[in-house]
């Protein structure tokens, strides 16, 4: 259930969105966290990237992803269209800059679950965003999740624990770090970050202020 705040309340007084950046290793359970406060905050957008990869069970193009071929890809790639892309495990994925750029200025705060190669490039060209770094409770737990998945290889699955292990050591480069070993109270955490931020002074537009609020 969303928030009692409506769309247009959430966006008085501020000028722009936000983008928040979330980052994790595979099976670190950003996706599902990054779904959840979709469903929990109004005003909430999320910036569907592209990618090369296959898609998994159940995944719904231009919802999920963007598929593509990676002739197109690298034919956005030249044409400046991605405001960040990397390569992870063999796939290319790419936000698009037109699309983040149209919610931002339309006041929606920007959901972007990306890896830490993107979130080193964002951290380049954007200014204001807010990084989140999801973590494991463990590398003991990340290995039961990912042999969940049906869809990985044993082969995949090492490839992806060792990746965890070099993107974990990334954390510092975030604002915010959340253990997720409770999917609620790490989506309270999610929830509290993205509304401290909706209310902190620098988020706010002064002469909306003066013309709404000390004119009237």
């Amino acid at each position: 259930m969303k928030g009692s705040s409506n769309s247009k309340d959430m966006k008085k007084g501020r000028n722009r969105g936000t983008i928040f950046i979330v980052s994790a290793p595979s099976g670190a359970g950003k996706t599902t966290l990054c779904k959840r406060i979709m469903e929990t905050l109004d005003n909430l957008r999320t910036s569907v990237s592209f990618t090369t990869r296959q898609p998994r069970n159940g995944e719904v193009d231009g919802e999920d992803y963007f598929f593509v071929t990676e002739k197109k890809f690298r034919s956005m790639i030249s044409k400046g269209e991605f405001v960040e892309w990397a390569e992870v495990h063999g796939n290319l994925y790419g936000t698009s800059r037109r699309r983040l750029d149209r919610m931002i200025r339309e006041g929606y705060d920007v959901i972007l679950d990306i890896d830490t190669q993107g979130a080193r490039q964002i951290r380049k060209t954007f200014k204001g965003g807010v990084f989140i770094f999801i973590l494991p409770p463990s590398m003991t737990e990340l290995r039961g999740r990912l042999e969940n998945r049906k869809s990985n290889t044993k082969e995949d699955m090492e490839r992806r624990l060792k990746r965890a292990v070099e993107e974990i050591r990334e954390y510092k480069l975030y604002d915010y770090v959340i253990v997720n070993d409770s999917l609620k109270d790490s989506l309270r955490a999610f929830e509290s970050i993205i509304l401290a931020d909706r209310n902190s002074c620098s988020k706010r537009d002064p002469l909306w202020i003066e013309k709404n609020i000390i004119r009237r």
